[in-house]
């Protein structure tokens, strides 16, 4: 779409407002909108943001790092295809953005920029990642003050999906007009928890619609006066929030997850990428399952995946091979990370997971025995022998984990590893100091 196109498209549909659309390294969908006045200008310069926005964390607390202070801004400039209007919001649309340093050249902090230097990693080799989203939310009320679950239903309940039907059907209608396809919804364990998932994507398009599909969730939910919250654990005592990473590889419009002469479908190069995906998993859940809140999920026989290891339909295993759809094997054929959530952000999520299954290509790692039990289920000693490790317990261990991964800090550069470290660390230190409302509080309509 060229600039033109789009604003003839903005005063066809009388749009006053585009929001420039972020995640930040908290996780955080942020905008800047311009009006109509101008707008031709910012379409191809961007708009102005402070570079201090790279330092922020999720409670607006300003971080100390270098170059990320009050003094130098980089520019919003926004990916003209990624249009949308906003079907909750009248007279506004949304745009995707990537960071521009002031000369033009992608900011080094930039998470959908660095998304984009992993994806050319894997072109490289002539491979495409697909990726689709599966998210996990809570529907509530507020009563005194408090988040008071929709229902109190059963998993995959018909009573819970009556109780919430017609949000649902705004929802799906206002992904519908956003060109995301709804591919299933379901009431999910948890009381008021709902599922539904979006079509397998390129990896980008899957990034930007994450954050698209996010803003709607919430937005629809405020619309009809109540609150949607995607936290990984939004009550201690409720089922978590997950927000399921599938991932495939393509090259010309084949799968190459998919071998037909293998008994489960898996190929050479589905189980290389997953060994790399393993051995890295404790670096990679401080970027896919990043916050706090995270780690009250991440816990055994919780179907989240607390302990390193893979299987085939193993919901307690943090890396699941998907049993693929009958006469569908080689376009179905893909692997599940469970161990994120959707306070990640996505463009980091999604290149560290490239980044990690390329190295496990590119070192040619053999994947560990497929684990088809609850690890849980094993004691200490079996799970030794078998080599199946513990996931961080603690934001701060994997964190930790991150900061000893060297491969994933080189990947993400100095610049954004830096400042996503300091971010993530600030927040482990002042929720780790309060109490279980302060991080209910500070978690629940954040994300």
């Amino acid at each position: 779409m060229t600039a033109e196109d789009l604003l003839t498209t903005i005063d066809d549909h009388g749009v006053r407002l585009l929001r420039f659309l972020w995640c930040g390294n908290d996780g955080t969908v942020r905008a800047k909108a311009s009006g109509r006045h101008g707008l031709a200008g910012r379409l191809s310069a961007g708009i102005g943001l402070t570079v201090a926005m790279g330092a922020m964390n999720s409670l607006d607390q300003l971080q100390p790092v270098p170059g990320m202070g009050p003094v130098g801004e980089v520019r919003l400039a926004p990916d003209l295809d990624t249009f949308r209007l906003l079907p909750y919001a009248p007279h506004v649309g949304a745009l995707l953005t990537d960071q521009l340093q002031l000369d033009g050249a992608p900011a080094a902090a930039c998470p959908r920029s660095f998304l984009k230097r992993m994806e050319a990693r894997l072109a490289e080799r002539r491979l495409a990642l697909q990726a689709a989203f599966e998210n996990e939310f809570s529907l509530a009320t507020r009563v005194d003050g408090a988040y008071v679950p929709l229902d109190s239903g059963l998993c995959f309940s018909t009573i819970s999906m009556t109780a919430c039907q017609d949000y649902i059907a705004e929802l799906a209608a206002a992904l519908e007009a956003q060109q995301i396809p709804l591919e299933q919804y379901y009431a999910e364990l948890g009381h008021g928890q709902q599922e539904i998932s979006t079509a397998h994507v390129p990896a980008l398009q899957a990034a930007d619609e994450q954050l698209l599909v996010r803003e709607t969730i919430r937005a629809v939910a405020s619309r009809r006066g109540l609150v949607a919250s995607l936290a990984p654990k939004p009550w201690p005592n409720n089922a978590g929030n997950g927000c399921h990473i599938h991932f495939s590889l393509w090259e010309q419009g084949r799968n190459r997850f998919y071998d037909g002469s293998q008994p489960d479908g898996l190929s050479e190069t589905a189980r290389a990428f997953i060994a790399g995906v393993l051995a890295h998993l404790p670096g990679l859940c401080a970027l896919t399952a990043p916050s706090y809140n995270s780690y009250h999920r991440i816990v055994p026989q919780s179907w989240a995946g607390a302990f390193v290891c893979w299987g085939h339909d193993n919901r307690e295993a943090p890396v699941r091979a998907a049993s693929p759809f009958r006469g569908a094997e080689e376009g179905s054929t893909n692997a599940e990370l469970k161990a994120s959530d959707a306070s990640c952000n996505p463009y980091v999520a999604v290149g560290a997971l490239i980044a990690a299954g390329l190295d496990g290509i590119e070192r040619a790692l053999e994947a560990p025995d497929p684990v088809e039990l609850d690890p849980a289920t094993l004691s200490a000693d079996e799970r030794a022998a078998r080599g199946i490790a513990e996931m961080p317990d603690t934001q701060a261990q994997a964190l930790d984990a991150l900061e000893a991964d060297g491969l994933l800090l080189e990947a993400l550069g100095p610049e954004l590893a830096r400042s996503y470290l300091a971010v993530r660390r600030s927040e482990w230190e002042t929720y780790s100091a309060g109490d279980m409302g302060f991080e209910q509080q500070g978690h629940f309509e954040k994300y």
